[in-house]
């Protein structure tokens, strides 16, 4: 067999070119990469990584090698697989790489057993898939894992799961919770390639449309807030009374889903939950409804149910399917209800997934260095990563920030000085 599976090895040159640019605008990472060449902090650590397969993996992946590690990788998503892209990385930079875009169930989940197949020192996940297979039906591997990254909402959500129930072998980091990531890869990064990803699949106008967000996390309000920007009316559903009243106190209507679904247009599910949006919803909806998910899984819009409720589906343009209802009413899923930033576009833009993928291979380093100390649970990303990567972005940005001067310093560290 061979040491990998790509769609097409010759497209290659342009993934190269394609990832050339996306380490361009990624100056964070090229810091580091710059640090891990000379110091070679990773020598000779492999690496299984299930992350999308795009520009800016790419430039994480090499930016691993760089520090000696030897990474493997594979699609975290059937559908936000950049074919050129894991081309360019197995023939110019010579990575595993398993991903072939719009890959069945099967197919997606062998190539996450190809991938372990390097008996990985470290886990990257985008989503918790890698760890959950691991744990699951592939124990052979736990006895050489160091630990874990987890990149997002919904893989942060499942390991905080089974390191409740005891069941979580070795040590994760949420780096899905660091500032640097959620406050910008989230906000605006979620914000921005979530839009683009509608633009694209739909080229519809946003102006006076009534856009529904299910969810007002962090990346509900970076949705939210661009739609609002293109000139939608935005309603929010949530179950969380605090975010809800966030949403609220941001200038959103938030309203039940029950009521949203008579009034909505564009539907963009964001919660990392199930069937937020299902069978009585659909049957409440205004003919040519637009539903897509921004959330990890495609499991936010009951699908199945849509399957059921409709007499009839069609292709409506390449990634738009129409379900006709039996009163002849049309609801459009865009991308099969997967990732729509990735599935209908290029993701995040690389600028902000910079900072993203630099917390991931600065907890790697710091995986590998405090091993010993740490047990089988989910951290957080360390502090100190957190301000580095603020610090070196601001830099590479051209920007400086005040310091505090002894005085105030000693001021804030004392309880003895008042009014």
């Amino acid at each position: 067999m061979e040491p990998y599976e790509v769609k097409d090895i010759a497209l290659a040159d342009t993934g190269l070119k394609r990832i050339k640019w996306a380490q361009s605008q990624m100056s964070v990472l090229a810091t580091i990469k710059k640090r891990f060449n000379e110091e070679q902090p990773l020598k000779n650590i492999r690496i299984s990584a299930c992350l999308h397969v795009t520009t800016e993996t790419a430039v994480l992946m090499i930016t691993l090698k760089s520090g000696g590690a030897n990474p493997v990788l594979c699609a975290s998503n059937p559908l936000s697989t950049q074919d050129d892209v894991a081309a360019s990385l197995v023939q110019d930079y010579q990575i595993p790489v398993f991903a072939i875009r719009g890959i069945d169930s099967k197919g997606y989940y062998q190539h996450i057993e190809r991938t372990l197949e390097c008996e990985p020192q470290i886990t990257m996940d985008d989503g918790a898939d890698l760890v959950t297979t691991v744990h699951s039906h592939r124990k052979e591997y736990i006895k050489n894992i160091i630990g874990g990254t987890e990149e997002t909402t919904t893989g942060v959500i499942r390991l905080r799961s089974m390191e409740k129930e005891g069941v979580l072998q070795y040590p994760i980091i949420a780096v899905n919770d660091a500032l640097t990531k959620h406050l910008f890869d989230n906000r605006y990064g979620t914000g921005q390639s979530t839009i683009d990803g509608l633009f694209r699949a739909t080229n519809i106008l946003l102006a006076g449309k009534i856009v529904v967000i299910c969810g007002y996390g962090w990346c509900g309000r970076g949705v939210a807030n661009r739609a609002r920007g293109m000139g939608a009316r935005v309603i929010v559903t949530e179950i969380d009374p605090l975010k809800a009243l966030e949403a609220i106190m941001d200038g959103f209507q938030v309203i039940k889903i029950n009521e949203a679904a008579k009034i909505g247009d564009i539907f963009i599910t964001l919660t990392g939950n199930k069937n937020v949006i299902s069978r009585n919803e659909f049957i409440l909806m205004k003919n040519r409804a637009v539903l897509a998910n921004a959330g990890h899984f495609n499991t936010e819009i009951d699908i199945p149910e849509l399957e059921k409720v409709a007499k009839r589906k069609e292709e409506a343009r390449n990634g738009v399917v129409s379900y006709i209802l039996p009163n002849q009413k049309q609801l459009f899923l865009l991308v099969e209800g997967r990732l729509l930033n990735l599935a209908a576009a290029e993701g995040h833009p690389a600028s902000v997934m910079d900072m993203s993928f630099a917390d991931q291979a600065l907890s790697v380093e710091y995986l590998i260095k405090e091993a010993n100390l740490l047990s089988k649970r989910v951290y957080p990303v360390p502090a100190g990563i957190d301000q580095q990567v603020a610090t070196l972005k601001l830099k590479s940005m051209g920007i400086e920030i005040d310091e505090l001067t002894v005085e105030q310093r000693k001021y804030l560290e004392s309880w003895q000085e008042g009014t």
